[in-house]
């Protein structure tokens, strides 16, 4: 920038010089005539005009081609330095971006592989799925066809509140009696509970199926309606048989209430959903529906009753035992007692005998001692000892 500069002023000073000169020039020979002064003048100074014109224009040249020059060979390295950064920059970029690439293929291949175990592992599912859809689908139709008969669904529903009182904890002929015929009456129920004090509540299993089934296969409103009213109805019907049976018998020492087992809870479900005036009505004649879960709760009932009537009865009986057992033990005591009285006394005696007696007893002995000691007398050994008395043995 100072060469650039330096350049201008010396082009200016040297047009500054070359116009004085032309003047001072001028003024000497303006004496000579115009014309030709001015003419010679003229060429004198376009010459020397010319000539420093050139000059000043050759070097302001020379110099700028110098500077220029300086400028490129200062940008073009520094565009050379700005290009190496560059280029190291993007290769450090392209080294990342690679390794980015490669942990992307990398992860890819193992989420391939991953989906191949995968997908292999649902189509065995599938696969299992479909199977055990295939057999619970057969082991439903075996079922429907069972309980397509009467008898069939009585006993399916008999095992089922046989399962859940074991699940409760009843023992059969010790909790409760199945298919016993009531005496006098000569009704069975199915089960028969026993409560404390020889209480006896009894229970019917019944399976209303038919209707129900007719009711979800059914295929138009009308159907279903009518379906559902004839299901109610059986409902209804099971009611009124059960409270045709005796079952309330105060004769028999059986509680006010029945139950009757339904051992499906959807159709449980079903008859509270639709019509639970039938529930009402039950109850009103001492009739209570239960489903498997309910049933259950009653039994949790009855067998905590029964537990608490043990315990209470057993209570009583440790209660009479420990009455007896603390007659035993003051008994026990009052023996105990004079028997250490008379320990005591025996310790009193015994105590005498080996203090005050021992002590009278050994003075003579050893007043005898101190005689045979002044008299020095041995002490008699066993050869010294008299001989036997005629007859006698040695033993």
């Amino acid at each position: 920038m100072m060469t650039e500069t330096t350049t201008i002023i010396l082009a200016l000073a040297s047009g500054l010089l070359l116009g004085l000169a032309a003047a001072f020039v001028w003024r000497r020979v303006r004496a000579r005539t115009a014309q030709e002064l001015f003419r010679e003048s003229e060429a004198q100074m376009k010459e020397s005009f010319r000539s420093l014109s050139l000059d000043a224009l050759s070097t302001a040249n020379d110099e700028f081609l110098k500077l220029a020059k300086a400028k490129l060979d200062s940008a073009r390295e520094g565009d050379a330095n700005d290009l190496d950064k560059k280029k190291a920059l993007i290769d450090q970029q392209l080294q990342q971006m690679t390794a980015k690439l490669e942990n992307v293929s990398t992860l890819m291949k193992d989420m391939e592989k991953d989906r191949s175990e995968k997908f292999g592992q649902l189509a065995g599912q599938l696969q299992t799925a479909g199977q055990q859809t295939q057999a619970l689908l057969q082991t439903t139709n075996s079922l429907r066809e069972a309980l397509s008969s009467t008898k069939a669904r009585g006993q399916w529903g008999e095992r089922m509140a046989e399962d859940v009182l074991r699940l409760a904890g009843l023992i059969e002929n010790v909790n409760y009696l199945k298919q016993k015929t009531i005496e006098g009456v000569g009704s069975r129920p199915d089960f028969t509970f026993l409560l404390p004090k020889s209480l006896r509540l009894h229970m019917d299993v019944k399976f209303p199926l038919d209707n129900y089934i007719r009711f979800l296969e059914a295929g138009s409103d009308g159907e279903k309606a009518k379906f559902r009213s004839d299901f109610l109805r059986d409902a209804r019907a099971r009611v009124k048989e059960i409270t045709t049976r005796e079952y309330i018998d105060a004769e028999s020492n059986t509680v006010d209430y029945v139950l009757l087992f339904i051992p499906n809870e959807q159709i449980y479900a079903f008859i509270h959903e639709q019509d639970s005036a039938i529930l009402d009505e039950a109850i009103r004649n001492k009739v209570v529906f239960c489903s498997p879960i309910t049933l259950f709760a009653v039994l949790a009932v009855i067998r905590q009753a029964v537990d608490n009537f043990a315990l209470e009865r057993t209570s009583n009986e440790i209660l009479s035992l420990l009455g007896a057992f603390k007659k035993q033990w003051d008994e026990f005591a009052a023996k105990f007692d004079l028997l250490g009285k008379k320990i005591g006394d025996a310790m009193r005696e015994y105590d005498a005998l080996t203090t005050t007696r021992r002590r009278q007893l050994e003075k003579p002995l050893h007043k005898i001692e101190e005689l045979r000691s002044q008299r020095g007398l041995p002490v008699a050994s066993d050869d010294d000892r008299p001989p036997s008395s005629a007859g006698g043995s040695e033993s």
